[in-house]
């Protein structure tokens, strides 16, 4: 062992350290369920509005899958309503990052998919009510 980590205490194991559980201690992590953070997930994903339509995301029904492993990451397929969409580059970087607001969450990964195609057969009756499709 160098001077430089004998003099920072490295490696020692000494009765301070003993008390202090410095050293020694164990860290518990407390682990959600991965079906505990799919609701708070879905309301995140609610916040992400259509920029053409007025609808958030979720209720408009371009949120394919969203897969949640024990490890708290997450992967969401996603598409748009159209495949010209102008803002086709930026909404999986809004998903993500509204996502990345929930606590528990780890990784989180968004792909664009376009099969299948939207339809408003995928949209929520509350979005259909809205936009005054029921």
């Amino acid at each position: 062992m160098n001077r430089l980590a004998r003099f920072a205490g490295f490696g020692e194991h000494d009765e301070e350290s003993a008390s202090t559980g410095m050293l020694t201690q164990d860290v518990a992590v407390e682990r959600m369920d991965p079906e505990e953070l799919r609701e708070p997930i879905i309301e995140a994903l609610r916040s992400v509005q259509d920029p053409e339509i007025p609808i958030n995301i979720y209720d408009l029904g371009l949120i394919y899958r969203v897969d949640i492993s024990e490890s708290g990451d997450v992967a969401i397929d996603m598409t748009l309503t159209a495949p010209a969409c102008p803002v086709a580059g930026m909404m999986p970087i809004m998903v993500k990052d509204a996502v990345s607001k929930v606590e528990g969450v780890g990784l989180i990964q968004v792909d664009l998919v376009w099969d299948p195609p939207w339809s408003q057969a995928n949209m929520s009756d509350e979005a259909r009510l809205q936009l005054g499709l029921m």
